[in-house]
């Protein structure tokens, strides 16, 4: 089984660098085991979709979210102006770092998303992944954190490979009570490099 996670430099294809007001953070996207996200995120991102459009919803812990250019988690939508479909691989997973679809149920993605923050990850929950069979050397990542309850709900389509500093530090911005930051975080804009 190939883990494109865990051997990002030997993966080529396209990449995904993310200019926001904290710093730039640099992904590397994979088309092979997400065709259809990493399709919309690339062509959202030319469009200059998300430029100046802010992390709406920030948890310390569990991850980042943006994508919406309402600002609300209630907008946004794919290049085909549908939801689409959820691509699971056996592949990828929501490890630290992991750049996923945010959804509302199954086979609802558009055009937000979200990158896990987590770094700590509960020994009981390391002890269930083995009890599920998740393969070792995925558990071992997870040691470093990650969601992997979002596993096979949330299409992860990119990994970063730069900005982990960047990452924790929009984490710890203050938040209201909906969990969106007190001061915008913005993405100013996302550049592809194919």
């Amino acid at each position: 089984m190939n883990y494109p996670q865990l051997n990002l430099k030997n993966e080529k294809g396209p990449r995904a660098i993310f200019n926001t007001n904290y710093g730039e953070m640099e992904f590397q996207l994979f088309p092979k085991q997400a065709p259809k996200a990493v399709e919309n995120f690339i062509s959202l991102s030319k469009q200059g979709y998300y430029d100046g459009v802010i992390f709406h919803r920030v948890i310390k812990d569990f991850m980042i979210q943006g994508g919406d250019p309402t600002g609300t988690g209630m907008g946004g939508q794919s290049i085909w102006n549908n939801s689409f479909e959820d691509e699971f691989s056996n592949e990828l997973f929501n490890l630290r770092g992991a750049l996923s679809m945010a959804n509302a149920g199954p086979n609802t993605n558009g055009s937000q998303f979200f990158i896990v923050q987590n770094e700590n990850l509960d020994q009981m929950m390391i002890k269930e992944m083995e009890v599920a069979s998740y393969p070792e050397e995925i558990i071992k990542e997870y040691q470093k954190g990650g969601t992997p309850w979002l596993d096979h709900r949330h299409t992860v389509f990119g990994q970063i490979i730069a900005g982990y500093d960047v990452l924790d530090e929009i984490a710890k911005v203050k938040t209201l009570s909906n969990d969106k930051p007190e001061k915008d975080v913005v993405i100013n804009n996302i550049q592809i490099i194919e």
